[in-house]
């Protein structure tokens, strides 16, 4: 069947995995065919992760055709690859609603399903849910309850990962560990644990021994927990020693079995069989391909990861003309760092797995000796960054802003206390649109704030960016921290000359008599619009000043001071939690230096917002142009 075709015959007699077991294992290739070909289909149209679902076609079917789920716990690592568990699972009618503003999750969460047991989008956090859930069943009388965690190669190369299996192997547990490995995250794998799995190779005929010989000894009696152990570790012992070959994870005393074809499915099936009632904590490698079975995603599975809308048979992109559009933000990023490096001899750049995502791999393709992808470990990225620093380089880090909080500990304890010349550039900071609650950018400001020694920036255009990372690599300017957002900026010509911005310093943008607006962030633009609307509105009865305070710490008391002076009425606008952030550090400032004045806060409310445009989003958040508008009248008439 070609990839794209409407075939789907067994696909639409499955509602639940209780109806794909009905189905004769000769059966199931088919139905990977058809389930291929559904999200082909639906992702043409209405973009979303692609590369990674479709690559875990085979090893979806044959869990929930072996595992009794949802009694059974099957827990994803990232859930990018989760499209065909959730059509599945009683979501294949509600699939074309993916991503879109109420519609069904990007990701796998128990809010949504039974079948999700556990929340998705961050890596490297399924083996310690799992093993909790492991220990939850036997404490709760549920000894019978299968628990398998689904992890990337990508996702075992973050801390946590490493944290669970150490724990995972001392702690008593029946526990499955499923090794997706494609040698892939988003950008292509990287560390020794990369090389240490394409060396690793286990003889199946001896593993199919070896667990018979195992069973034949429990059912005599001779395999108690402490000579199970022992047992494995003499053998683990004996075969790294036959094979000049160590294993990590049997090192660990966890059984491991593999590498196995991981689009085999009937091959799958077989062996998840075996390891179901096997005791003990195991571990299975599976080979897989990142875009599997359609021939572009294979190929660029970088480029297919989320590709936007694509024609499936011309397999060809849709691509959209951004002639005289502004650039993205992590665009003119990439190209700055570019720019800044060939004059910067210090200056270095590190990504956890997001070259691309971040526009790194400009500079990576072009001094490939000075950019490091230290794969999906954010504390690692920092710690690494400041060690550098620590000794005369001049480290740009970019991570996303939800993904720093994993760094938040590493930020403190290794980059502010010595005031260390790190220069954090957080990307998709504020709403990110589709990917929803676990990536939206919405924390940084109020967790980064209160520490000391930090400069905390974030630029309104693209000419800002440059000049702030252009100040960031001066001499003396300690930890700096600059936030920008996901998408495009508002500048065609952006390529401006570097212009040092003296740290702490805001800008007047309009004057104004009766309300000041103070923004942070490219949000400013929108505040601007909203300022224009309501003089037009009111014939000009109203007027309304503009600051752009471009740096959250330290504030430009100077220009506080003015406005303090000057206005008793202010609207604050941030893209990020209104708890805590910019808006609180204005208010702070005016209650501590004896200002009284009428103050509306706008920005991001006490809730996890959820999927769908960015637009959609800061409607129903109350931070687009009419809420800002609003909020200036209302404040006006207070």
């Amino acid at each position: 069947m070609a990839a794209g075709t409407n075939d789907f015959t067994l696909l639409n007699t499955i509602k639940y995995p209780d109806d794909l077991r009905k189905l004769k294992v000769e059966q199931l290739p088919q139905l990977c065919k058809e389930l291929r070909n559904d999200i082909l289909k639906e992702l043409s149209v209405n973009p979303g992760h692609l590369a990674s679902s479709i690559g875990a076609i085979e090893l979806t079917v044959a869990l929930h055709y072996v595992y009794n789920t949802p009694y059974d716990r099957l827990v994803w690592d990232v859930g990018h690859q989760a499209y065909g568990h959730k059509i599945l699972t009683g979501r294949k009618d509600s699939f074309c609603t993916n991503r879109k503003l109420h519609g069904i999750r990007p990701f796998p969460s128990p809010f949504e399903s039974e079948y999700d047991s556990f929340v998705c989008g961050h890596a490297s956090n399924s083996i310690s849910a799992a093993l909790g859930m492991a220990v939850a069943a036997k404490k709760t009388g549920h000894d019978d309850r299968h628990v398998i965690a689904i992890i990337g190669d990508g996702a075992m190369s973050g801390g946590l990962a490493f944290e669970g299996l150490n724990n995972v192997s001392t702690t008593p547990n029946d526990m499955l560990i499923v090794l997706n490995d494609n040698n892939m995250s988003i950008d292509r794998s990287v560390g020794g644990l990369k090389q240490s799995l394409i060396k690793l190779n286990t003889n199946e005929t001896y593993n199919r021994v070896r667990f018979k010989a195992s069973k034949w000894l429990n059912s005599k009696g001779y395999l108690n927990d402490d000579r199970r152990k022992g047992i494995i570790r003499l053998n683990n012992a004996l075969k790294s020693a036959i094979s000049h070959q160590q294993n990590i994870f049997e090192g660990l005393n966890i059984r491991y079995f593999g590498p196995f074809d991981g689009h085999n499915v009937i091959e799958l099936v077989r062996v998840l069989r075996q390891l179901k009632e096997m005791k003990g904590p195991k571990l299975l490698h599976l080979h897989t391909i990142k875009g599997h079975g359609y021939a572009p995603a294979e190929k660029d599975p970088t480029t297919w990861h989320a590709p936007g809308c694509f024609n499936i048979d011309a397999e060809k992109r849709i691509e959209t003309d951004e002639t005289g559009i502004p650039p993205k933000f992590q665009t003119v990023f990439g190209e700055t760092l570019l720019e800044l490096a060939k004059t910067n001899s210090r200056i270095v750049g590190v990504t956890p797995a997001m070259p691309t995502g971040c526009s790194m791999n400009i500079m990576m393709k072009a001094m490939p000796n000075r950019t490091f992808d230290v794969g999906i470990a954010e504390g690692h990225a920092v710690t690494f960054a400041a060690g550098m620093a620590k000794d005369g380089l001049l480290p740009f880090c970019n991570i996303y802003s939800s993904f720093a909080q994993r760094s938040y500990d590493n930020i403190i304890h290794d980059v502010a206390i010595l005031r260390l010349p790190v220069v954090l550039c957080l990307d998709r900071a504020g709403l990110v649109g589709e990917d929803g609650a676990t990536h939206h950018g919405a924390f940084d400001i109020a967790a980064l704030r209160p520490i000391p020694n930090l400069t905390i920036a974030s630029p309104m255009d693209e000419h800002e960016l440059r000049n702030l990372m252009y100040t960031a690599q001066l001499e003396g300017k300690g930890p700096f921290v600059i936030r920008y957002p996901r998408g495009h900026g508002v500048l065609v010509d952006w390529r401006n000359k570097f212009e040092e911005i003296k740290v702490g310093t805001g800008r007047r943008l309009k004057d104004g008599n009766d309300v000041a607006v103070l923004t942070v962030g490219p949000i400013g633009n929108i505040a601007a619009k909203a300022i224009a609307k309501v003089e037009k509105d009111t014939d000009g009865r109203i007027s309304i000043a503009h600051y752009d305070m471009r740096f959250i710490k330290p504030m430009d008391e100077k220009l506080l001071e003015e406005i303090g002076r000057k206005f008793h009425k202010i609207v604050t606008v941030e893209d990020g939690v209104r708890a805590g952030g910019f808006g609180s550090a204005v208010l702070e400032w005016m209650a501590d230096h004896g200002h009284q004045c009428r103050m509306i806060r706008i920005g991001l409310p006490d809730m996890f917002v959820e999927h769908g445009t960015v637009d959609e989003l800061r409607h129903i958040t109350g931070t687009d142009a009419d809420a800002i508008a609003s909020a200036i009248l209302e404040v006006h008439e207070s």
